[in-house]
Protein backbone atom coordinates (compact mmCIF):
# COMPACT_ATOMS: atom_id res chain seq x y z
CA UNK A 1 0.00 0.00 0.00
CA UNK A 2 1.36 3.56 -0.78
CA UNK A 3 3.14 5.45 1.70
CA UNK A 4 0.38 8.54 1.59
CA UNK A 5 -2.30 5.86 2.16
CA UNK A 6 -1.52 4.52 5.14
CA UNK A 7 -0.51 7.88 6.38
CA UNK A 8 -3.34 9.48 5.63
CA UNK A 9 -5.52 6.98 7.39
CA UNK A 10 -3.15 7.13 10.70
CA UNK A 11 -4.28 11.24 10.14
CA UNK A 12 -7.31 10.53 10.25
CA UNK A 13 -7.25 8.17 12.77
CA UNK A 14 -5.47 10.33 15.38
CA UNK A 15 -7.63 13.69 14.17
CA UNK A 16 -10.21 11.57 14.99
CA UNK A 17 -8.35 11.49 18.43
CA UNK A 18 -8.14 14.73 18.82
CA UNK A 19 -11.84 15.23 18.70
CA UNK A 20 -12.52 12.07 20.91
CA UNK A 21 -10.17 13.31 23.68
CA UNK A 22 -11.81 13.82 26.81
CA UNK A 23 -11.58 17.00 29.33
CA UNK A 24 -12.65 17.77 32.59
CA UNK A 25 -16.05 19.34 32.98
CA UNK A 26 -16.97 22.54 34.44
CA UNK A 27 -17.13 21.82 38.32
CA UNK A 28 -13.75 19.89 37.78
CA UNK A 29 -15.14 16.48 37.09
CA UNK A 30 -13.06 14.32 35.11
CA UNK A 31 -15.47 11.91 35.06
CA UNK A 32 -16.35 9.07 31.85
CA UNK A 33 -19.46 11.03 31.26
CA UNK A 34 -17.38 14.10 30.37
CA UNK A 35 -18.36 13.93 25.82
CA UNK A 36 -15.74 14.47 23.18
CA UNK A 37 -18.58 16.73 22.41
CA UNK A 38 -18.43 19.00 25.12
CA UNK A 39 -13.84 18.88 24.81
CA UNK A 40 -14.65 20.20 21.73
CA UNK A 41 -17.22 22.68 22.04
CA UNK A 42 -15.28 24.29 25.11
CA UNK A 43 -12.13 24.70 23.60
CA UNK A 44 -13.93 25.95 20.28
CA UNK A 45 -15.61 28.43 22.93
CA UNK A 46 -12.30 29.37 24.36
CA UNK A 47 -10.83 30.11 20.55
CA UNK A 48 -13.28 32.38 19.90
CA UNK A 49 -12.92 34.38 22.98
CA UNK A 50 -9.32 34.33 21.91
CA UNK A 51 -10.32 35.69 18.42
CA UNK A 52 -12.12 38.63 19.65
CA UNK A 53 -9.32 39.65 22.10
CA UNK A 54 -6.83 39.43 19.46
CA UNK A 55 -8.85 41.57 16.99
CA UNK A 56 -9.01 44.17 19.90
CA UNK A 57 -4.97 44.06 19.66
CA UNK A 58 -3.64 46.89 17.27
CA UNK A 59 -0.39 44.82 16.89
CA UNK A 60 -1.70 41.47 16.02
CA UNK A 61 -3.27 42.96 12.43
CA UNK A 62 -2.13 40.43 9.46
CA UNK A 63 1.17 41.90 7.82
CA UNK A 64 0.97 42.96 4.40
CA UNK A 65 3.22 40.86 2.20
CA UNK A 66 3.11 39.03 -0.97
CA UNK A 67 3.94 35.59 -1.89
CA UNK A 68 7.74 34.74 -1.59
CA UNK A 69 8.71 38.50 0.00
CA UNK A 70 11.28 39.00 2.41
CA UNK A 71 11.58 41.62 4.93
CA UNK A 72 14.65 41.08 6.58
CA UNK A 73 17.04 38.22 8.45
CA UNK A 74 15.32 35.47 10.12
CA UNK A 75 14.79 34.93 13.95
CA UNK A 76 13.28 31.58 14.96
CA UNK A 77 12.55 30.32 18.39
CA UNK A 78 11.73 26.87 18.74
CA UNK A 79 12.00 23.11 20.21
CA UNK A 80 15.33 21.57 20.16
CA UNK A 81 16.39 19.40 17.63
CA UNK A 82 12.70 20.04 15.32
CA UNK A 83 14.27 21.81 12.20
CA UNK A 84 17.81 20.69 10.32
CA UNK A 85 19.99 23.50 9.72
CA UNK A 86 20.98 22.25 6.39
CA UNK A 87 17.07 22.86 5.88
CA UNK A 88 17.19 26.57 7.52
CA UNK A 89 21.09 27.22 5.27
CA UNK A 90 19.01 25.97 2.31
CA UNK A 91 16.05 28.89 2.90
CA UNK A 92 18.67 31.33 3.80
CA UNK A 93 20.52 31.00 0.77
CA UNK A 94 17.35 30.52 -1.31
CA UNK A 95 15.88 34.47 -0.59
CA UNK A 96 19.67 35.63 0.69
CA UNK A 97 18.96 36.37 3.97
CA UNK A 98 20.36 34.94 7.47
CA UNK A 99 18.51 32.50 9.48
CA UNK A 100 19.08 31.71 13.59
CA UNK A 101 17.14 29.44 15.78
CA UNK A 102 17.29 30.03 19.72
CA UNK A 103 15.70 26.75 21.40
CA UNK A 104 13.21 26.19 24.49
CA UNK A 105 12.16 22.72 26.41
CA UNK A 106 8.86 23.53 26.86
CA UNK A 107 6.06 25.81 25.85
CA UNK A 108 5.39 27.71 29.15
CA UNK A 109 9.46 28.76 28.84
CA UNK A 110 8.54 30.43 25.99
CA UNK A 111 5.65 32.14 26.26
CA UNK A 112 6.13 34.55 29.03
CA UNK A 113 8.78 35.98 26.93
CA UNK A 114 6.50 36.11 23.11
CA UNK A 115 4.06 37.72 25.26
CA UNK A 116 6.17 40.75 26.80
CA UNK A 117 7.54 41.89 23.44
CA UNK A 118 10.60 42.51 22.11
CA UNK A 119 11.88 39.25 22.12
CA UNK A 120 12.94 40.17 18.51
CA UNK A 121 11.98 36.32 17.09
CA UNK A 122 10.16 36.24 14.20
CA UNK A 123 8.90 33.16 14.33
CA UNK A 124 7.65 30.63 17.22
CA UNK A 125 6.76 27.38 17.56
CA UNK A 126 3.77 26.30 20.06
CA UNK A 127 1.92 23.46 20.27
CA UNK A 128 -1.70 23.25 19.80
CA UNK A 129 -3.04 24.76 23.33
CA UNK A 130 -0.54 27.07 23.59
CA UNK A 131 -1.49 28.68 20.52
CA UNK A 132 -4.91 29.33 22.23
CA UNK A 133 -3.25 30.63 25.12
CA UNK A 134 -0.94 32.96 23.03
CA UNK A 135 -4.19 34.12 20.84
CA UNK A 136 -6.17 35.21 23.88
CA UNK A 137 -3.27 37.39 25.29
CA UNK A 138 -2.71 39.23 21.77
CA UNK A 139 0.73 37.38 21.15
CA UNK A 140 0.50 36.71 18.42
CA UNK A 141 -0.72 37.82 14.66
CA UNK A 142 -3.30 36.76 12.25
CA UNK A 143 -1.27 34.82 9.10
CA UNK A 144 -1.92 36.31 6.05
CA UNK A 145 -3.21 33.40 3.99
CA UNK A 146 -2.74 34.65 0.77
CA UNK A 147 0.89 34.80 1.20
CA UNK A 148 1.36 30.97 2.18
CA UNK A 149 -0.89 29.55 -0.64
CA UNK A 150 1.05 25.80 0.44
CA UNK A 151 -1.69 25.50 3.56
CA UNK A 152 -3.41 24.04 0.44
CA UNK A 153 -1.12 21.21 1.01
CA UNK A 154 -2.59 20.46 4.63
CA UNK A 155 -4.65 17.48 5.36
CA UNK A 156 -8.20 18.45 6.04
CA UNK A 157 -8.24 17.02 9.32
CA UNK A 158 -5.17 19.62 10.34
CA UNK A 159 -7.76 22.44 8.82
CA UNK A 160 -9.98 23.13 11.88
CA UNK A 161 -8.81 22.10 14.73
CA UNK A 162 -10.75 23.54 18.00
CA UNK A 163 -7.60 25.53 19.25
CA UNK A 164 -7.37 27.32 16.15
CA UNK A 165 -10.52 27.01 13.66
CA UNK A 166 -9.10 27.50 9.86
CA UNK A 167 -5.94 27.71 11.29
CA UNK A 168 -5.94 31.74 11.25
CA UNK A 169 -3.15 32.00 13.62
CA UNK A 170 -1.03 29.30 13.06
CA UNK A 171 0.07 26.61 10.76
CA UNK A 172 0.11 23.29 11.99
CA UNK A 173 3.33 21.44 10.44
CA UNK A 174 4.18 18.62 12.58
CA UNK A 175 2.39 16.15 15.07
CA UNK A 176 3.46 13.13 17.55
CA UNK A 177 2.64 11.60 20.76
CA UNK A 178 4.28 11.66 23.89
CA UNK A 179 4.64 8.17 25.66
CA UNK A 180 7.77 6.26 26.92
CA UNK A 181 10.68 4.31 25.84
CA UNK A 182 12.87 1.63 27.29
CA UNK A 183 15.94 -0.21 26.60
CA UNK A 184 14.74 -3.75 26.88
CA UNK A 185 18.33 -5.03 26.93
CA UNK A 186 17.96 -3.99 30.47
CA UNK A 187 14.12 -3.75 31.41
CA UNK A 188 13.29 -7.41 29.88
CA UNK A 189 11.08 -7.77 26.86
CA UNK A 190 8.04 -8.75 28.96
CA UNK A 191 7.92 -5.34 30.46
CA UNK A 192 4.16 -4.30 31.33
CA UNK A 193 3.61 -1.26 29.15
CA UNK A 194 1.85 0.95 31.58
CA UNK A 195 3.36 4.66 33.11
CA UNK A 196 3.81 2.40 36.19
CA UNK A 197 7.14 1.96 35.25
CA UNK A 198 7.56 5.52 36.35
CA UNK A 199 5.29 5.82 38.75
CA UNK A 200 5.02 2.45 40.60
CA UNK A 201 7.69 2.40 43.25
CA UNK A 202 7.31 -1.76 43.08
CA UNK A 203 8.41 -1.62 39.58
CA UNK A 204 10.53 1.11 39.02
CA UNK A 205 12.81 0.94 42.12
CA UNK A 206 14.48 -1.79 39.93
CA UNK A 207 15.69 1.15 37.76
CA UNK A 208 16.32 3.83 40.22
CA UNK A 209 18.33 6.95 38.79
CA UNK A 210 18.23 5.33 35.27
CA UNK A 211 14.46 6.83 34.40
CA UNK A 212 13.94 10.58 32.95
CA UNK A 213 10.75 12.66 33.36
CA UNK A 214 10.39 15.89 30.58
CA UNK A 215 10.66 19.11 31.99
CA UNK A 216 7.41 20.18 31.27
CA UNK A 217 4.46 20.86 33.73
CA UNK A 218 1.87 19.66 30.86
CA UNK A 219 3.37 16.88 29.55
CA UNK A 220 5.07 15.25 33.46
CA UNK A 221 1.33 16.13 35.11
CA UNK A 222 0.00 14.98 32.31
CA UNK A 223 1.34 11.60 32.32
CA UNK A 224 0.69 11.17 35.79
CA UNK A 225 -2.85 12.09 35.83
CA UNK A 226 -3.19 9.15 32.80
CA UNK A 227 -1.54 6.63 35.06
CA UNK A 228 -4.14 7.70 37.88
CA UNK A 229 -6.61 7.82 34.90
CA UNK A 230 -7.69 11.09 35.22
CA UNK A 231 -7.48 13.54 31.97
CA UNK A 232 -4.73 15.23 31.38
CA UNK A 233 -6.81 18.29 30.99
CA UNK A 234 -8.58 18.24 34.17
CA UNK A 235 -9.55 21.21 36.30
CA UNK A 236 -9.68 19.07 39.46
CA UNK A 237 -7.78 20.67 42.10
CA UNK A 238 -7.71 17.22 44.19
CA UNK A 239 -6.91 15.18 41.17
CA UNK A 240 -3.73 17.29 40.01
CA UNK A 241 -2.63 17.13 43.76
CA UNK A 242 -2.71 13.52 43.01
CA UNK A 243 -1.15 13.30 40.43
CA UNK A 244 1.72 16.25 42.24
CA UNK A 245 2.27 13.53 44.97
CA UNK A 246 2.73 10.79 42.49
CA UNK A 247 5.88 13.20 40.52
CA UNK A 248 6.95 13.65 43.79
CA UNK A 249 7.43 9.96 45.27
CA UNK A 250 8.94 9.00 42.00
CA UNK A 251 11.40 11.97 42.06
CA UNK A 252 13.68 9.27 44.17
CA UNK A 253 14.13 6.88 41.52
CA UNK A 254 14.61 9.28 38.33
CA UNK A 255 18.32 10.83 37.03
CA UNK A 256 16.46 13.96 36.00
CA UNK A 257 13.62 16.20 34.66
CA UNK A 258 15.22 16.45 30.75
CA UNK A 259 13.53 17.08 27.50
CA UNK A 260 16.87 18.31 25.98
CA UNK A 261 18.66 15.13 26.28
CA UNK A 262 15.81 12.07 27.16
CA UNK A 263 16.84 10.48 23.78
CA UNK A 264 20.56 10.52 23.81
CA UNK A 265 20.47 9.67 27.68
CA UNK A 266 18.88 6.30 26.89
CA UNK A 267 20.68 5.26 24.09
CA UNK A 268 23.84 6.20 25.41
CA UNK A 269 23.26 3.76 28.11
CA UNK A 270 23.01 6.42 31.19
CA UNK A 271 19.43 5.89 31.52
CA UNK A 272 17.21 2.59 30.52
CA UNK A 273 13.42 4.51 30.85
CA UNK A 274 12.68 7.65 29.27
CA UNK A 275 9.27 9.67 28.99
CA UNK A 276 9.35 11.67 25.42
CA UNK A 277 8.28 12.25 22.27
CA UNK A 278 7.74 9.92 19.51
CA UNK A 279 10.84 11.63 16.68
CA UNK A 280 13.25 12.14 19.17
CA UNK A 281 13.07 8.68 20.33
CA UNK A 282 12.91 7.15 16.66
CA UNK A 283 16.07 9.48 15.67
CA UNK A 284 18.02 8.06 18.42
CA UNK A 285 17.06 4.31 17.72
CA UNK A 286 18.33 4.50 14.32
CA UNK A 287 21.77 5.66 15.40
CA UNK A 288 22.43 3.07 18.48
CA UNK A 289 24.42 0.31 18.04
CA UNK A 290 21.52 -2.45 17.74
CA UNK A 291 18.13 -0.53 17.32
CA UNK A 292 16.02 -3.76 17.73
CA UNK A 293 17.02 -3.28 21.96
CA UNK A 294 14.71 0.03 22.15
CA UNK A 295 10.93 0.65 22.01
CA UNK A 296 8.52 3.23 21.91
CA UNK A 297 5.11 3.37 23.17
CA UNK A 298 2.09 5.58 24.23
CA UNK A 299 1.60 2.98 27.47
CA UNK A 300 -1.90 1.40 28.03
CA UNK A 301 -3.51 4.04 30.34
CA UNK A 302 -3.18 6.42 27.13
CA UNK A 303 -1.09 9.81 27.30
CA UNK A 304 -0.63 13.08 24.57
CA UNK A 305 -1.06 13.52 21.13
CA UNK A 306 -0.10 16.81 20.37
CA UNK A 307 -0.29 19.01 16.76
CA UNK A 308 2.94 21.54 16.36
CA UNK A 309 2.46 24.95 14.64
CA UNK A 310 4.41 27.46 13.11
CA UNK A 311 3.17 31.11 14.31
CA UNK A 312 4.13 34.40 13.90
CA UNK A 313 4.84 36.96 17.11
CA UNK A 314 2.60 40.54 17.40
CA UNK A 315 5.53 42.27 17.06
CA UNK A 316 7.79 39.97 14.98
CA UNK A 317 10.45 42.62 13.13
CA UNK A 318 10.35 40.85 9.78
CA UNK A 319 7.18 39.11 9.45
CA UNK A 320 6.97 38.86 5.33
CA UNK A 321 10.47 36.57 5.59
CA UNK A 322 8.51 34.70 8.27
CA UNK A 323 5.59 34.52 6.04
CA UNK A 324 7.51 33.35 3.14
CA UNK A 325 9.55 30.71 5.57
CA UNK A 326 6.06 29.35 6.66
CA UNK A 327 5.01 28.73 2.89
CA UNK A 328 8.41 26.94 2.27
CA UNK A 329 8.26 24.55 5.14
CA UNK A 330 4.81 23.59 3.75
CA UNK A 331 5.95 22.42 0.51
CA UNK A 332 5.76 18.88 -0.24
CA UNK A 333 9.33 18.82 -0.74
CA UNK A 334 10.66 20.98 2.72
CA UNK A 335 8.07 19.28 4.99
CA UNK A 336 9.27 15.89 3.84
CA UNK A 337 12.90 16.74 4.01
CA UNK A 338 11.78 18.04 7.99
CA UNK A 339 10.35 14.72 8.74
CA UNK A 340 12.52 12.75 7.35
CA UNK A 341 14.89 14.35 9.76
CA UNK A 342 13.02 14.54 12.77
CA UNK A 343 10.83 11.60 12.24
CA UNK A 344 7.82 13.43 13.16
CA UNK A 345 4.52 12.45 11.40
CA UNK A 346 3.09 15.22 9.20
CA UNK A 347 0.07 16.88 8.28
CA UNK A 348 1.41 18.28 4.53
CA UNK A 349 -0.80 15.93 2.39
CA UNK A 350 2.06 16.87 -0.57
CA UNK A 351 5.08 15.66 1.64
CA UNK A 352 3.66 12.25 2.07
CA UNK A 353 5.04 10.86 -1.00
CA UNK A 354 8.26 11.65 -0.25
CA UNK A 355 8.76 9.87 3.38
CA UNK A 356 11.12 7.50 3.90
CA UNK A 357 10.45 3.89 3.69
CA UNK A 358 11.63 3.94 7.68
CA UNK A 359 9.93 6.50 8.58
CA UNK A 360 6.65 5.16 7.42
CA UNK A 361 7.08 1.77 9.10
CA UNK A 362 7.82 3.39 12.60
CA UNK A 363 4.44 5.89 11.84
CA UNK A 364 2.01 2.94 11.27
CA UNK A 365 3.24 0.83 13.70
CA UNK A 366 0.18 -0.44 15.81
CA UNK A 367 2.13 -0.67 18.59
CA UNK A 368 2.65 2.43 19.05
CA UNK A 369 0.05 3.02 21.34
CA UNK A 370 -0.86 0.40 22.97
CA UNK A 371 -4.59 1.61 24.42
CA UNK A 372 -6.07 2.54 20.75
CA UNK A 373 -6.12 5.62 19.48
CA UNK A 374 -8.69 6.41 22.04
CA UNK A 375 -6.98 6.77 24.66
CA UNK A 376 -4.62 9.93 23.33
CA UNK A 377 -5.73 12.99 24.79
CA UNK A 378 -4.60 16.64 23.07
CA UNK A 379 -3.68 19.21 25.35
CA UNK A 380 -5.87 22.18 25.52
CA UNK A 381 -5.86 24.92 27.30
CA UNK A 382 -7.55 24.96 31.19
CA UNK A 383 -7.76 29.10 30.96
CA UNK A 384 -7.42 30.13 34.41
CA UNK A 385 -6.17 26.81 35.45
CA UNK A 386 -2.90 27.05 33.78
CA UNK A 387 -0.95 28.61 36.66
CA UNK A 388 -2.27 25.44 38.77
CA UNK A 389 0.02 22.59 36.24
CA UNK A 390 3.02 25.23 36.25
CA UNK A 391 2.80 25.50 40.21
CA UNK A 392 2.37 22.15 40.73
CA UNK A 393 5.38 21.08 38.68
CA UNK A 394 7.73 23.08 40.63
CA UNK A 395 6.17 21.65 43.94
CA UNK A 396 6.77 18.29 42.59
CA UNK A 397 10.60 18.85 41.32
CA UNK A 398 11.62 19.88 44.98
Amino acid sequence: MKANIILRSSAILIAAGLVAASCGDDDGDSSEDTTAATAVEEASADTAATEDTAAEEPDAATADCAVGETDGNLAIYNWAEYIDQEELDAFAAEYDISVTMDTYDSNEAMQPIISAGNSGFDLIGPSDYMVTILTAAGSVQALNQAAIPNMANLLPEFTDLAYDPGNQYSAPYQWGTTGMALNTSVVGADYEPTWGLIFDPELAGEFSGQITLLNDPRETMGAALKYLGYSLNTTSEEELAEATDLVSAARDNLAAFDTDQADELLVSGETVIAHGYSGDMFVQFLDADDPSEYVYFVPKEGGARWVDTIAIPFDAPHPCSAHTFINWLLSGEHGAALSNWNYYSTPNAAALDLLDEDLVLFLTDPSLVVGGVESLEQFVDTGDFEINYSDAFIEAKG
